[in-house]
């Protein structure tokens, strides 16, 4: 995270330059485009603590391609610099999503402090990523049944309901649930329950 980049995109380039200068004092290293065209050409998910977007742009303006990206899936903190006339279109873009928008000429400690922000919200975004990535891996080494079993674990039933809902007996129920213990990386029973869940594990029947 240390190494990545704040994307400043917007076609004045004296702007970009005086964004970079900013910066890149308070240690962020900058990557600035002309235009939302040349910054789609360089996206890549995962990469980026944030963008900041002029509104008005010719070709693609800050919400169209605020549009794109959220089409192609990349979650990107997005920050919106408008004129006073495009509060409108700001707002417009805060709903669709946006961290925040900064009105011309804009403060510079209110332009660190959002991307600052922006800066913890991605960190955020990419440890619970990593979690989910994690949790999903120890599912996947479940065996079939051990999987049911975890499935109606999560549905808050307890082992002599799994035993009859799946025909084995209690006591091998408690057998996988220590199996799944081991293989989840679980401390308790609401810890299994957790990573379950952040894997997108449904309840039985669910």
């Amino acid at each position: 995270m240390n190494n990545s980049p704040v994307f400043v995109v917007d076609d004045d380039a004296d702007v970009r330059d005086s964004l970079r200068a900013l910066l890149e004092s308070d240690g962020f290293r900058v990557e600035d485009f002309d235009s939302a065209a040349a910054f789609l050409t360089a996206l890549t998910p995962g990469r980026g603590i944030c963008l900041v977007v002029d509104v008005r742009m010719p070709d693609m303006d800050g919400l169209t391609l605020q549009e794109e990206i959220a089409r192609r899936g990349v979650a990107l903190p997005i920050i919106i610099v408008t004129g006073h006339a495009d509060v409108p279109l700001a707002v417009r873009a805060m709903k669709a999503g946006a961290l925040d928008f900064i009105e011309k000429p804009y403060d510079d400690e209110l332009m660190l402090s959002s991307v600052h922000r922006a800066r913890e919200q991605t960190i955020s975004q990419q440890a619970q990523s990593s979690s989910a990535r994690e949790a999903e891996a120890r599912v996947a080494a479940l065996t079939p049944r051990e999987r049911e079993v975890l499935e109606h674990l999560v549905g808050g039933q307890p082992n002599k309901v799994i035993a009859h809902e799946l025909g084995i007996s209690p006591r091998t129920v408690e057998i996988h649930r220590a199996h799944l213990m081991e293989k989840m990386q679980a401390r308790s029973l609401s810890d299994l329950v957790r990573i379950a869940l952040t894997a997108g594990v449904q309840a039985a029947g669910a």
